[in-house]
């Protein structure tokens, strides 16, 4: 479903310097993994890159029967509104939308019509839940459930992947291990794929695997 290869990525510049090299990977529907690696090393800059928020030096990235390598700033725009899925570390939930108003906007963005907007809207808020709380303001939430509106936004719309950056770097620890859980079950509930980057071990331990990036490409951690 999604497959990485050889992707490199390098900052140009006064003084040039080299990202990551090489890098591999190959996720089939279902499969949540998490990136870990040393600050600095270029996790952000491997999601911005897969969702084509960003271009490589060299490699490919093919999502379904998509090579995105290829693909202009509109397709990629229109790409990712319709596979991808984000949850960060901000929330970005907008503060003067409802809770229902916020999910919904990948389904407004996609011209679908509002009576199936409704619907599943409801349902996902459900699965995060969330019952009955769409017409609360985000003020009223709080950091556990703010998150919750970004996880369910993010899936509202059936994406193939998921990609979440430090989706718990606000929230304490009980209220993370909340989120993390919920994020992985409603990814594998909805047939997606995931990618969570995390400097958190007990985040990684969640997910169905462990990578770890180094400058030299994505492979598995050493034992400890």
């Amino acid at each position: 479903m999604l497959v990485v290869h050889g992707l490199t990525k390098s900052y140009a510049g006064p003084r040039p310097r080299a990202v990551f090299a090489d890098v591999d990977l190959d996720l089939s529907p279902g499969d949540y993994i998490a990136v870990m690696g040393e600050s600095g090393v270029g996790k952000s800059t491997l999601l911005n890159l897969i969702a084509g928020l960003d271009s490589p030096d060299r490699g490919s990235i093919r999502l379904g029967d998509v090579e995105l390598t290829t693909l202009d700033d509109d397709a990629l725009t229109a790409l990712r509104r319709e596979r991808f899925g984000f949850v960060f570390q901000a929330f970005h939930v907008l503060p003067y939308l409802s809770v229902a108003r916020n999910v919904a906007l990948p389904l407004s963005l996609l011209g679908i019509a509002a009576s199936e907007t409704d619907a599943r809207v409801t349902s996902v808020l459900a699965g995060v839940g969330l019952d009955g709380r769409g017409e609360s303001m985000p003020r009223e939430l709080s950091g556990g459930e703010l998150q919750r509106v970004a996880i369910a936004r993010a899936l509202v719309h059936g994406p193939q992947l998921v990609l979440a950056d430090e989706p718990t770097g606000n929230l304490d620890a009980e209220t993370a291990s909340q989120v993390l859980r919920l994020l992985r079950d409603q990814i594998k509930t909805k047939g997606a794929a995931g990618i969570l980057v995390t400097h958190s071990h007990a985040a990684a331990q969640t997910c169905d695997r462990i990578l770890q990036l180094t400058p030299t490409g994505l492979r598995a951690p050493p034992p400890s």
